[in-house]
C-alpha cells in the first residue's frame, strides 16, 4: 500500500518532506563508522579487533540506512519489511561492541562458551522479527508507519543493550585498575567513546519507542554518539597509533571536514547553495591533499631521525659492551703478563745462580787452582766458559727485560760524562777486537761534552753491548765508536742539544727489509747465525729499552747486505718530567 499523504522518495532515502536534521544525524555518522572501519581494516587485515570493529560498523550503518527508510518511505510493505530488522541489529551491534571491548583490552579473543551464549541470546530476536510480538500494529490510513511495537519483544533486545552497556562498563572499571599508564588512557577514552554511543543510542530509542509514545524524533540525537566514538577511536589510532596504525592528526581532520562537508548535498535544495558546498569541498580536498603531504614529510623525516637516534644508542650500547668487555680482556692480560714477568723473573734468578757458579769453578780451574791441567783440557774448559758467558749474558738479558716490562726496574738518574763511559768499553773490548783480527778506534769529541742526567750503568750496557754487536758481526775490518753534540742546525741531528754516539762497523750489514724488525723481542737477522750461533735475539731488544727509559732514541742505518751498519744512539742532556716519572 501507499501512503497518500508522503511523496516518493528519490533514491530510496531522499524525500524533501523530512527535517534536515534526519540527515544530518544518520549521514554524517554512516559515513565516518564506514570510513574509520573499513580504514582501520584494511590496514590490518589480520586482526581480529579490526574485524569486529568493521562489522560494528556495517551493522550501524545498515541501521541506519533502513531508518532513513522508515523515515522517507510511502511504501507500507517496504517499511513493515524493513522494520523486522531493527531489534535484530540492535542487538547485533550491542553484542558486537561488547565483543570490541574485550578482545580491544584483552588482547585475546573471547572463549568458545561465551560467544555460545552471546549467539543464543540473539535467537528469540530473530526468530520472532517477522511475527505480532514485534509489530502489533501497523496503521497506513492514519500514520502510514508503525503505531505500536511489540513491548516485550522490544524490551527483549533493549535489556540485551543495557546488559552489554553494563558488562562493558565493568570489563572497562575492572581492567583500568590493573593496566599500566598508557593502557590506562586508551582505555579511557575507548570507554567514553563507545559507552556514550551505546548510552545515547539505547535511551534515544528506548525512550522514544516505549515511553513517550513512539516519537522517534528522539532518536534523531541519539546517533550522534557513533560520531563521537569514532572521533574517540581517531584519537586512539593518532595518539597511541592502536590498531598498529600510524594515522596523523592533519588526515583526520581532513577526512572529517569532508565526510560533513559533502553529506551537505543530500539535503541541499538550492542550485546556488550545491554550487559553494562544492566549490569549498574542492578546496578542502585540495589544500587538505597538500597539507597531509607536507605533514608526512615532516613525521617521515622526525621517524628517520628517531631510528638514526635509535641506531646511534644501540651502536653506543654495543661500543659500550665491547669496551667493558676490552677492560676486561685487558685486566686479564695484564694480570697474565704479571704472573709471566714474575715466573721470569724468578726463573731468572734461579738460573743465574748456576751459570755464575759454574763460571767460578771453571776459571779456578783455569788459572790452575785445582792443580795442573793439559793445554787440550784448558781449551775444552776456555770453550765451556765462553759458552756459560753466553748463558749469564742471556738470563741477565731476561731479567732486565722482565724487570722493564713490569716496571719493576728503576733508573737511577745522576750527572755523568759519556765519554769515559765510552773510553771504559773502547778499554773493555779492545783485547776481543784484536783476537778477531780488527781494529776499534773510538773519536773522541773535539771539545768536552756537557755532562748527562742518565743511568750510568744502563748506558755503560748499552754501548758495550752495541760495540760487541759490531765486533761479533764483522769479519774483516774493524769498528769505529764516536761521539758527538748534536744540534738541530746539523740535518742528521734528530733533535736539539742532544749527545749523539755512533756505532759504526765493516760488518755483513743488514737487509732493508730486516731492518724494522731489529729490535724487537728475539728477533735475529738471517746471516748473524754464521758468525754467531749463540745470540739470543734479546740483546737489541734490551739496548732499546734501557735507552728509551733514559729519555733517548735508537736506530741503525746500513746500505745493505755486506755494507756494514751504522748504530746510532742520541742522550738528552736533560730529562724530562715524564721520563722521570715514569723510570725514575
Amino acid at each position: 500500500m501507499i501512503c497518500p499523504s508522503y511523496p516518493d522518495p528519490q533514491y530510496l532515502i531522499i524525500s524533501s518532506d523530512v527535517p534536515a536534521l534526519l540527515y544530518y544525524s544518520h549521514l554524517p555518522a554512516m559515513f565516518v563508522s564506514l570510513l574509520i572501519g573499513f580504514f582501520v581494516f584494511f590496514k590490518n587485515r589480520h586482526s581480529l579487533v579490526s574485524k569486529i570493529l568493521l562489522a560494528i560498523s556495517i551493522t550501524f550503518s545498515l541501521w541506519t540506512f533502513i531508518n532513513l527508510i522508515t523515515w522517507t518511505n510511502n511504501n507500507s510493505e517496504i517499511i513493515m519489511f524493513v522494520w523486522s530488522f531493527f531489534g535484530i541489529l540492535y542487538s547485533i551491534l550491542c553484542l558486537l561492541s561488547l565483543y570490541f571491548v574485550y578482545v580491544f583490552i584483552e588482547k585475546n579473543d573471547l572463549v568458545f562458551w561465551k560467544k555460545l551464549i552471546m549467539g543464543a541470546s540473539l535467537l528469540p530476536v530473530i526468530f520472532l522479527a517477522p511475527t505480532k510480538y514485534n509489530i502489533e500494529i501497523f496503521e497506513s490510513s492514519v500514520f502510514c508507519g508503525i503505531t505500536n511495537e511489540g513491548v516485550y519483544y522490544a524490551n527483549y533486545y533493549y535489556g540485551i543493550g543495557l546488559l552489554s552497556f553494563l558488562w562493558i562498563l565493568f570489563i572497562l572499571i575492572t581492567r583500568y585498575r590493573k593496566a599500566e599508564r598508557e593502557m590506562k588512557k586508551q582505555i579511557m577514552f575507548l570507554g567514553i567513546g563507545i559507552e556514550l554511543f551505546l548510552f545515547s543510542f539505547f535511551i534515544t530509542g528506548y525512550i522514544s519507542s516505549l515511553l513517550i509514545g513512539n516519537s522517534y524524533n528522539l532518536e534523531f540525537y541519539g546517533l550522534f554518539g557513533m560520531t563521537f566514538f569514532m572521533a574517540m577511536l581517531a584519537y586512539l589510532i593518532v595518539k597511541f597509533e592502536v590498531f598498529s596504525i600510524k594515522l596523523i592528526g592533519a588526515q583526520a581532520l581532513v577526512i572529517t571536514l569532508v565526510i560533513l562537508i559533502g553529506s551537505q548535498f543530500f539535503f541541499i535544495r538550492s542550485f546556488t547553495n550545491q554550487i559553494l558546498t562544492g566549490i569549498t569541498l574542492t578546496l578542502i580536498i585540495v589544500f587538505g591533499w597538500f597539507l597531509i603531504i607536507s605533514v608526512k614529510k615532516e613525521i617521515k623525516q622526525k621517524e628517520e631521525l628517531e631510528i638514526a637516534n635509535q641506531e646511534i644508542t644501540e651502536r653506543k650500547d654495543q661500543l659500550q659492551k665491547m669496551a667493558d668487555s676490552l677492560a676486561v680482556a685487558n685486566d686479564k692480560l695484564r694480570q697474565l703478563d704479571q704472573a709471566k714477568n714474575d715466573f721470569v723473573s724468578m726463573a731468572s734468578h734461579q738460573l743465574r745462580r748456576s751459570p755464575t757458579v759454574i763460571k767460578g769453578f771453571i776459571s779456578m780451574m783455569i788459572e790452575g787452582s785445582y792443580g795442573e791441567i793439559t793445554q787440550e783440557v784448558k781449551e775444552v774448559l776456555e770453550k765451556v766458559y765462553k759458552s756459560n758467558e753466553v748463558q749469564i749474558i742471556f738470563v741477565e738479558d731476561l731479567l732486565n727485560i722482565s724487570r722493564l716490562e713490569s716496571g719493576s726496574l728503576k733508573f737511577e738518574f745522576a750527572k755523568a760524562k759519556i765519554e769515559e763511559l765510552c773510553q771504559d768499553t773502547i778499554n773493555d773490548l779492545t783485547l776481543k777486537a784484536k783476537e778477531n783480527g780488527l781494529y776499534l778506534d773510538y773519536i773522541k769529541p773535539k771539545n768536552p761534552l756537557p755532562e748527562l742526567i742518565m743511568d750510568k750503568g744502563k748506558i755503560r750496557e748499552v754501548i758495550s753491548n752495541l760495540v760487541d754487536n759490531a765486533v761479533k758481526y764483522t769479519k774483516k775490518g774493524g769498528v769505529t765508536l764516536s761521539v758527538e753534540l748534536c744540534d738541530k742546525k746539523q740535518e742528521k741531528c734528530l733533535q736539539k742539544e742532544h749527545i749523539r754516539i755512533t756505532v759504526s762497523d765493516t760488518g755483513i750489514g743488514v737487509p732493508a727489509e730486516e731492518m724494522p724488525h731489529l729490535f724487537s723481542k728475539f728477533s735475529r737477522g738471517k746471516d748473524t747465525t754464521r758468525l754467531n750461533a749463540n745470540g739470543t735475539g734479546l740483546g737489541l731488544y734490551v739496548v732499546k729499552m734501557m735507552t728509551e727509559g733514559n729519555g733517548g732514541n735508537v736506530w741503525i742505518e746500513s746500505a745493505g747486505k755486506d755494507q756494514g751498519s751504522q748504530f746510532i744512539i742520541e742522550l738528552p742532556l736533560e730529562q724530562s718530567e715524564e721520563t722521570m716519572a715514569k723510570y725514575g
